[in-house]
């Protein structure tokens, strides 16, 4: 699919709004209106790779209760401090 960064971007945050829970509709969401704007190429193809993940195993994640899989260690790291302001 060839996505402008613009449309990627709104489709990315619209994704981050409309997760299965409610509590990573808020994680998400609050983190993808404060970074993805400043992302480059590789940080947003690793955050719309996230995007893919289920929500269950994200939340773990973030909350710090298991260790996310290596590609997403500094990413998991960045959502959780925008989770704990």
């Amino acid at each position: 699919m060839n996505e402008t960064r613009e449309t990627r971007i709104k489709r990315m945050k619209m994704r981050s709004t409309r997760r299965g829970i409610k509590e990573m509709d808020l994680i998400l969401s609050a983190y993808a209106d404060r970074n993805l704007q400043k992302m480059d190429a590789v940080g947003l193809a690793n955050y719309d790779a996230l995007l893919q993940e289920n929500d269950q195993d994200l939340y773990q994640w973030v909350t710090g209760q298991t260790l996310p899989p290596e590609q997403f260690v500094d990413l998991v790291a960045d959502i959780s401090k925008t989770f704990q302001k």
